[in-house]
């Protein structure tokens, strides 16, 4: 069965943008670059990713305006904009929960959800993901856009994994 697979950075001080919604930082420092093998490694088993409406404007008109980067994956942008669909990229306002229930219960790879942080609280507030991939980058950012906000009830983890590469730390955790 499909999992659905949180795989995100966020500063050391939980931030996963700057006050403007800015990701410079993480693309970390000189000596401080993400293992770039891991996101290989962690595509590989992915083949629908999940993201809010911030972050997919943000990805078109910021980060990769030219090519669409997630071309060989099924998007699904969570907005209540009106938006045409194309072939890989679907415009919903149907609700989170129930949606991935049906795509978990189609055959397929696992499910990852992108970000942002709206759409990263409405997953855990419906204990939707099964597994948690997180990068600490080592900055702090002091304020921002945070990944994790007030949640309505407790989640217990287990930490399955951890590496470490040039100052950044991933940590990797399964639902209990």
């Amino acid at each position: 069965m499909r999992k659905v697979k949180l795989f995100i950075a966020m500063s050391v001080d939980g931030y996963i943008a700057d006050k403007n919604g800015g990701v410079a930082f993480l693309q970390g420092h000189e000596d401080c670059l993400e293992n770039e093998s891991t996101y290989s490694e962690f595509i590989k088993n992915i083949d629908i990713v999940l993201m809010g409406w911030n972050t997919y404007n943000q990805i078109i008109t910021e980060l990769s305006p030219d090519n669409w980067v997630y071309s060989n994956l099924l998007t699904y942008v969570f907005t209540h904009r009106e938006q045409q669909d194309s072939d890989k990229i679907i415009f919903t306002s149907d609700n989170m929960e129930e949606l991935i229930k049906k795509l978990k219960g189609v055959e397929g790879k696992d499910i990852w959800i992108c970000g942002g942080a709206d759409l990263v609280q409405q997953a855990i507030s419906s204990d939707v993901i099964d597994e948690y991939l997180i990068s600490i980058i080592p900055t702090i950012l002091g304020n921002g856009i945070k990944l994790f906000s007030q949640n309505d009830a407790e989640h217990k983890l287990k930490l399955i994994n951890t590496i470490t590469n040039n100052g950044i730390v991933e940590l990797n955790y399964i639902r209990r």
